[in-house]
């Protein structure tokens, strides 16, 4: 599950950490990100491209929007088949939030990588129309089971891929289902929780 992250960059350090171009600029740091808010997600072709788009699917039959899909199951689900074929980005993070038990009590965690670099979520997009007709680009985090580290607070977390995966996710020319689920893992960096 990843239910909020947090984006604490500006744009200079999107461009030059994915090395792209920028669709729109309107954007600023955010320390925590809630489903529906409009972010920034990275989209492949003959170059990178930073656009915006609304986090969670919003297909007319789910009563809330669609924030997770299930690496495991992602293929499998009509929902997200398409997009996981044609449609895949990457969700820019600095830190991810879960809620652990401790005492009977939630207890909010921050989780980065060690490192506390930028890091990429697996993430598909697709296009819905709002009430007025207008179309509406969303977007969705990919999760897997947890790494060693996660396993402490939570049983899942998003994909992180490494930077060497990034091009193979952003490819639309790659449509080896085996190399695409392949990349849908737990992470084998270090996390740090706070």
């Amino acid at each position: 599950m990843c239910g909020r992250y947090a984006l604490d960059a500006d744009i200079d350090q999107l461009i030059e950490r994915y090395k792209a171009i920028v669709m729109e600029t309107q954007f600023s740091r955010k320390k925590e990100i809630y489903p529906t808010q409009i972010m920034p997600v990275i989209k492949g072709g003959e170059k990178r491209v930073i656009t915006q788009a609304k986090w969670g699917f919003t297909p007319a039959f789910a009563k809330k929007p669609l924030i997770n899909a299930r690496g495991e199951s992602v293929y499998e689900k009509i929902t997200f088949k398409k997009p996981f074929l044609t449609n895949r980005c990457i969700v820019p993070a600095t830190s991810f939030f879960e809620w652990e038990v401790v005492d009977n009590k939630k207890v909010k965690r921050s989780i980065r990588l060690k490192n506390n670099e930028i890091f990429s979520m697996a993430g598909l997009l697709n296009d819905y129309q709002d009430e007025e007709g207008n179309v509406i680009t969303t977007y969705t985090i990919i999760t897997t089971t947890a790494n060693n580290d996660m396993k402490k607070i939570h049983d899942r977390m998003p994909v992180i891929l490494a930077k060497e995966q990034e091009d193979i996710w952003l490819n639309m020319d790659e449509k080896s289902i085996s190399i695409l689920l392949g990349l849908l893992h737990p992470t084998e960096e270090t996390l740090e929780i706070l």
